[in-house]
């Protein structure tokens, strides 16, 4: 686990935790160790922007972000290449999913709209390990709609820079810390384009009682 410098609650999993989504024992030891109880709220991710605010754990509909202002209610979402990203409240803390679709579509600068929107203010935000510029080769249709955070591949073609795009939409945010820890060259971490696997690592988002 990766768990951000001074934040409250909030870690980012890796491919030796297993797959907490779908494997019980690896939930319940991956929650365990934080304190917190095995059941948790999670969204049918869909690479769009919508952030839905829970407040209970179970399934929360379709969505790629959630929201909340409950005590230890663990947020997740969980991801092999895309970005990670949770941003935390006075009140509230939430959980993001950012691919190329999602981020074009303003996922993360939703968040930050909906914490402030239940009349919070984001204080911090994390941007956890994916893949990286590095790695990200993309087509030009990618490109068209993520041309400010172009970038070039190791190896000279175009990609995107998902981490500086994931910091654009976080405004105003007062504090950003970023992994920059690439999912495709680190093999501490689960990578859809470097393996085809449909196992994923968990990011999550909880606040600690008083």
């Amino acid at each position: 686990m990766i768990s951000p410098p001074g934040f409250s609650g909030a870690v980012f999993g890796e491919a030796g935790d297993g797959d907490p989504r779908h494997q019980q024992e690896a939930r319940i030891l991956f929650t365990g160790a934080l304190g917190l109880p095995d059941h948790w709220a999670w969204a049918n991710q869909v690479h769009g922007s919508n952030i839905l605010t829970v407040h209970a754990p179970g399934g929360a509909g379709d969505g790629d972000g959630l929201l909340t202002d409950t005590s230890d209610l663990a947020l997740v979402v969980a991801t092999a290449d895309c970005v990670p990203v949770i941003i935390e409240g006075e009140r509230t803390t939430a959980v993001v999913h950012a691919g190329w679709r999602g981020m074009a579509a303003g996922v993360v600068e939703a968040g930050v709209a909906r914490m402030t929107a239940a009349g919070d203010r984001p204080l911090r935000a994390a941007i956890g390990p994916s893949i990286g510029p590095c790695c990200y080769e993309v087509g030009p249709e990618v490109v068209a709609v993520m041309e400010e955070h172009t970038s070039t591949t190791s190896w000279g073609t175009q990609s995107v820079d998902l981490w500086s795009a994931a910091e654009a939409q976080l405004g105003d945010v007062d504090t950003v810390w970023r992994a920059d820890v690439c999912t495709f060259t680190d093999h501490r971490f689960r990578s859809h384009r470097r393996d085809r696997t449909d196992l994923r690592q968990v990011a999550v988002a909880w606040l600690r009682k008083d």
